[in-house]
């Protein structure tokens, strides 16, 4: 039974987020408002969507449980986090404002199409099947941080906990669309930056201080710094940590797509600024988490992923402790909602529309997302009900999958003038296939090389080698027209 103050706490969480979803519906929605916001939001609502909607409950449960368990070592993946998403601003976000505009385009599979000139529709349906093979798995790993937050707060039943997540989800996301997540993630964007810089400071006296950490770290043999040795083992580690993330920022469709739904792409700028210090700022708050966790409990947790929640729900007040841990429940939301809408859209758009009814209205195309949104989340939350994994892997598995499949691609489509529909379709199932099956060929090597790297890497490459040997063939056929 959840205590009345705890659950006061909660309701006033969502009941902000409901007056937020209310204030900012719009009635008279068409697909392009729902899917897009009609190209008109300002850079800081840009900023916070963009991301808000990237950490999710990797910024509170998978990421503090890396530095939990690794010191301060693992805190490179931070730096390639950091790193590429200023490369993405930097790169990617102007140049897909405005090309995506060009083509009239609202996904990702719209945009490859228009941009290679596919008239087979082949790219759409590959776009597709990567995304609901990716988000699908990414969504569920949203899901079961929601049960495993429940649970340890409430003591409420796992499968309860996910069924209860769904109902704080669905609504929402079903009746507002792209620019009611936009308000929300800004709302939320605030509220767990907030969080996750200041509870760590607050916790920081009771260990001890940074001396405190000092000590756990060197009795628990961990690592104090970034760089402990320059053996060449230690380098790769270091590569393999910054790119082995970093790299997938270029190909997540429900990050990208916030840049598509900015009002200018000469704002994207300074919504850089604003989303940069964020991320700066969140993930230097989400370690400092992880190495105060090591002091905090002694290697005694039991369940690294809960070692922000744990020292929260022990130190402060039952109503301080439960609103503090909306932030948690709060950017697991974020990400899932910008995820399951971006999947349901590209279903809308790529299978929908373009296999069954291209004449659709903008109307019934709106019904049509609605019903997918269902779909992909009952999906979701069929994977996690099973609780296969953790969430780190869960959200590793998908962040390469997707990186790998679109990302080459989008760069390839934005800068490239030779690549051409065949070097599309073999990027997008080369990355794929390669983030599939790379961790069962990964065994077979004395070191572990992180799927994102040989995924993006091929995918890249195939781009390369068959639209170089397909361009008399591509020629023949334009003539033949």
């Amino acid at each position: 039974m959840i205590p009345k103050i705890e659950l006061f706490a909660i309701a006033l969480y969502v009941s902000i987020l409901l007056g937020i979803g209310f204030f900012s519906y719009k009635k008279d929605q068409t697909a392009a408002d729902f899917i897009l916001g009609g190209r008109s939001l300002n850079y800081w609502l840009t900023a916070m969507a963009a991301h808000a909607s990237d950490m999710g409950s990797w910024l509170f449960m998978a990421y503090p449980a890396a530095i939990f368990l690794g010191g301060l070592f693992n805190a490179w993946i931070a730096v390639g986090l950091t790193l590429f998403m200023f490369l993405n601003w930097l790169f990617i976000a102007p140049k897909v404002r405005e090309k995506t505009e060009e083509y009239n385009s609202m996904t990702f599979s719209s945009f490859f199409e228009s941009r290679f000139q596919d008239t087979s529709g082949l790219i759409r349906i590959f776009t597709a099947v990567m995304s609901l093979i990716f988000y699908t798995i990414y969504i569920s790993a949203g899901i079961v941080g929601l049960g495993l937050l429940l649970e340890a707060l409430f003591g409420i039943p796992y499968h309860i906990g996910i069924s209860v997540g769904i109902f704080v989800v669905i609504p929402y996301l079903f009746v507002g669309g792209f620019t009611t997540l936009a308000w929300i993630d800004l709302f939320q964007g605030i509220f767990l930056l907030l969080v996750i810089v200041s509870v760590p400071f607050l916790i920081l006296p009771l260990v001890g201080g940074f001396q405190g950490i000092g000590e756990a770290l060197r009795t628990s043999h961990l690592s104090l710094t970034m760089i402990p040795n320059t053996k060449p083992a230690t380098l790769w580690s270091i590569f393999f940590s910054i790119c082995g993330w970093g790299l997938g920022y270029f190909g997540q469709p429900h990050i990208v797509t916030k840049f598509m739904g900015i009002k200018k792409a000469s704002h994207t700028r300074k919504s850089m600024a604003v989303g940069m210090t964020w991320q700066i700022l969140a993930l230097g708050g989400a370690t400092l988490v992880g190495l105060i966790g090591i002091a905090y409990f002694k290697g005694t947790l039991a369940s690294p992923e809960l070692v922000f929640v744990s020292m929260v729900h022990d130190i402060f007040p039952p109503f301080i402790m439960a609103f503090v841990l909306c932030a948690a429940l709060g950017a697991t939301v974020s990400t899932m909602d910008s995820q399951i809408l971006v999947l349901a859209s590209s279903l809308t758009e790529d299978f929908y529309k373009r296999i069954f009814h291209k004449n659709a209205s903008s109307k019934e195309l709106l019904w049509v997302s609605r019903f997918f949104i269902i779909i992909v989340t009952a999906l979701s939350f069929s994977i996690a009900f099973f609780k296969v994994s953790t969430i780190y892997n869960l959200v590793f598995f998908a962040w390469a999958g997707l990186g790998s499949s679109f990302g080459p691609l989008l760069i390839f489509g934005l800068y490239s003038k030779f690549a051409n529909k065949y070097g599309a379709w073999a990027g997008i199932i080369v990355g794929g296939g390669v983030s599939i099956f790379w961790p069962l060929l990964n065994k077979q090597f004395d070191f572990d090389i992180p799927t994102l790297i040989p995924g993006f890497f091929l995918s890249s490459l195939s781009i390369i080698l068959v639209s170089l040997s397909t361009r008399n063939k591509l020629a023949l056929e334009n003539n033949s027209f």
